[in-house]
């Protein structure tokens, strides 16, 4: 299967969202829980705070779906995956296409939180694990 990703511009986030709403939502329940719910999500989306993108088949079937938040730092601006689900990023071919977009984008670096399953499999894109994140609740 060939994917093609592509950012969904702000004025049809509305428009697609029932179509990615359950790789976004299926994302978010095995991350646990977070600074942000799904609807949360939306919102940042549709008033344009981050940048939705997909992956579609050659039928043009939706079969992933990531949202990206972008963080300007002075010596980099940083891609930082919000959530990702489905077959997004699934081969170096759709790790490409998806870089290409962030740095069209300005970004510099792509950052995300992620699963030690998940920081195993990106490990192959160049990803390395950079820190640990702790937090309590105050």
């Amino acid at each position: 299967m060939t994917l093609k990703v592509q950012p969904v511009p702000v004025q049809l986030v509305n428009q697609t969202w029932a179509r990615v709403e359950p790789f976004i939502r299926a994302a978010h329940e095995k991350f646990g829980e977070a600074e942000y719910t799904v609807e949360q999500i939306k919102v940042y989306l549709v008033i344009g705070e981050w940048m939705l993108m997909v992956a579609t088949d050659e039928q043009g079937e939706i079969q992933g779906a990531a949202t990206v938040s972008f963080i300007n730092y002075p010596s980099d601006r940083v891609a930082f995956i919000t959530a990702i689900g489905g077959k997004l990023v699934t081969n170096p071919d759709t790790f490409e296409q998806m870089s290409k977009i962030l740095k069209a984008n300005g970004a510099t670096k792509i950052q995300g939180m992620a699963r030690p399953s998940i920081a195993r499999l990106w490990k192959r894109y160049g990803f390395e694990e950079r820190t640990m994140l702790v937090e309590t609740r105050i």
